[in-house]
């Protein structure tokens, strides 16, 4: 059996089954857990939270996981949030990122991925902050301008059809502009892209 010594994830999942998948595929990587059904039991819970990192559906009843990175942040709890959403909810889980949010992963999740993030959140979580903007900016500039306007359209949590349609373009043009976004920037995954994005003052 895993020693549980790895840091420690505070799941927050309205669906008693993806609270349980989550636990089990981070108990193989160390990581203790702890599960709530709500923002709001996480909230009261505050008090005796244990240090480690939170992992947050997007889109959960009463308060949504935006609002859970605000109220934290509000209330000077540093632990870092990474939060997770459907299809439906990317510009949702890009919100929650401009409030704060460390990452976001897409569902279904997947177990190397999730821990990645969880080791990248805990780490972020014991290092003092380093913007790095002007490292963002230059990158930004670096792209072209269209390449920048579909960058823009990412940021505000767009799928490829939506800015296809704003810059008169077809899918297929956009999901190559992506591709190359991806490549220029080093971003590994959407989040990265996002991230970058937020970061230059996109």
């Amino acid at each position: 059996m895993a020693q549980r010594s790895a840091g420690h994830v505070h799941i927050v999942d309205d669906e008693a089954g993806v609270r349980t998948a989550m636990s089990a595929m981070l108990a193989p990587g160390g990581f203790g857990t702890s599960e709530y059904e709500t923002a709001d039991a996480l909230l009261a819970a505050l008090d005796t939270l244990e240090p480690g990192c939170i992992v947050a559906d997007v889109n959960l009843p009463g308060t949504n996981g935006i609002e859970l990175v605000r109220q934290l942040r509000e209330r000077g709890i540093q632990q870092p949030v990474i939060v997770i959403s459907g299809q439906a909810d990317i510009a949702m889980a890009v919100e929650a990122m401009k409030a704060g949010a460390v990452e976001f992963l897409e569902k279904p999740l997947h177990t190397e991925p999730l821990q990645n993030a969880v080791r990248s959140a805990l780490l972020a979580g014991s290092a003092p902050p380093s913007p790095d903007t002007e490292r963002y900016v230059k990158i930004v500039q670096s792209l072209t301008r269209r390449q920048r306007e579909v960058l823009a359209g990412v940021i505000e949590g767009l799928p490829n059809k939506l800015i296809a349609y704003r810059l008169g373009l077809s899918i297929r043009t956009v999901e190559g502009y992506r591709a190359a976004i991806m490549e220029r920037t080093q971003a590994k995954s959407l989040s990265d892209l996002v991230r970058l994005g937020i970061r230059a003052g996109l």
